[in-house]
């Protein structure tokens, strides 16, 4: 199975052909649904989601997981080191219900207890809370529960298609597809350093979302609790619907999808009482190899706007992973973002830096060159074994803290499901 839109003439441009599948019979609803990656995002319908299929009592069943164990070395007076996974594992089911289909998805991550100390090391890193404190040069783990949803879709016509989702805990129409599933970043175990700018309600709460796919468009709306999951990552975080976000998407062929998207989130952060103004853009592409393999790059932007502090902070991140050969895939991402919380810890320190530099943020760049090769071990799972580094450009300013030249390096093994040969 391939992701990406409907072409309901073809039933196969979200990325399913029947012919290669032993499943349940589907409709083009069931096809549309089965061709989404994160939430109700797409990407090019060319990208083979690595994933086991099945069927039961009428159920098409699409299993997919991946995990990766990973050690890290963050240089300079503020990095760390440390051993830790992170991993994820989904279920969806779909059944046809008249001319429309119904998806049941789950989606849980081990990462509340794989990443210890609720955190782990990543230079420049900010975003939501550890220990009631403000995370600094730090990503913490993902919600134990990722996802679970129930989305119907029914058929307009012969190019349309209308759905609705509801989640208490899911994806909002917001940003590309988030950087644990996105076909780009699939060999790169950390996350990216935009990832409050670009894809963070990838997890929210009590989210409704309603969308009109017709042809090679498609445009959504989304209602979602706004604030951020708390540093509890075993429960549900169920509050008020007070955001709101909105997303087109256009898909000129197979290997082309991009998305523009914005929304008003409210208070985030918990140690910020701003809402959130956010914008972003993306483009993806995706290039199948004779092999089985592909070659899949992305290139985002977003733009935060925090209402109270008055103040815009944008990023950008282009990523791509290339096949060489049947098992050694070549990974490369660039980071560029302005830095507005690199202080939050101590709240009297960002006041004098700020006073000291006239600077209510800083430019952080990063370049992350990375090598995986897979390691045949276990028949429908993907085992390599790989390591990437990143070398930081630095605002003159943040140099006594973070050090002339920083660097991170990550080496790891990675587990996924997939399709049978």
């Amino acid at each position: 199975m391939d992701h990406g839109a409907m072409d309901h003439s073809k039933m196969n441009h979200a990325g399913t052909n029947h012919a290669e599948m032993n499943h349940a019979e589907t409709n083009a609803a069931g096809s549309f649904l089965l061709g989404q990656s994160s939430g109700t995002a797409f990407q090019p319908s060319s990208w083979p989601m690595p994933m086991l299929m099945n069927n039961g009592g009428g159920w098409n069943l699409m299993w997919m997981g991946q995990a990766f164990l990973v050690g890290t070395q963050q240089s300079g007076p503020r990095g760390g080191d440390k051993f830790y996974s992170a991993n994820w594992g989904m279920l969806g089911a779909v059944h046809k219900v008249g001319r429309g289909s119904l998806m049941l998805r789950s989606m849980l991550s081990l990462d509340p207890a794989t990443v210890t100390s609720r955190r782990y090391p990543l230079l420049f890193q900010t975003g939501e809370s550890a220990f009631g404190k403000p995370i600094v040069d730090g990503q913490h783990p993902h919600e134990f529960l990722m996802e679970l949803s129930a989305q119907y879709a029914h058929p307009i016509g012969e190019k349309g298609i209308v759905n609705f989702y509801y989640a208490p805990v899911g994806d909002v129409a917001l940003g590309p597809v988030a950087f644990p599933h996105r076909a780009s970043a699939i060999e790169l175990p950390q996350a990216t350093l935009a990832h409050h700018w670009q894809d963070s309600t990838h997890i929210a709460n009590n989210v409704m979302t309603g969308g009109i796919t017709w042809d090679k468009v498609r445009l959504e709306a989304s209602g979602f609790r706004g604030k951020e999951p708390n540093e509890n990552r075993w429960n549900i975080d169920m509050g008020a619907m007070d955001s709101w976000s909105g997303r087109l998407s256009i898909f000129p062929t197979r290997n082309w999808m991009a998305q523009v998207s914005g929304g008003r989130i409210k208070n985030p952060e918990e140690f910020h009482p701003d809402d959130v103004d956010r914008i972003t853009a993306s483009i993806h592409h995706v290039v199948p190899r004779s092999n089985g393999n592909y070659w899949a790059s992305s290139f985002i932007w977003a733009r935060n706007y925090k209402t109270i502090a008055q103040r815009a902070t944008s990023a950008v991140t282009a990523e791509t992973v290339v096949p060489v050969g049947r098992k050694n895939f070549i990974t490369g991402r660039f980071e560029w973002s302005q830095r507005d919380e690199l202080f939050d810890y101590d709240h009297d320190l960002a006041h004098e830096i700020e006073h000291e530099t006239g600077k209510s943020f800083f430019n952080v760049t990063g370049y992350t060159a990375g090598y995986t090769r897979d390691v045949e071990l276990f028949k429908n799972v993907q085992t390599g074994i790989g390591a990437n580094l990143t070398a930081y450009g630095i605002d003159s300013e943040l140099k006594p803290y973070y050090g002339n030249h920083p660097w991170g390096v990550n080496f790891f093994v990675r587990v996924r499901l997939k399709r049978g040969e």
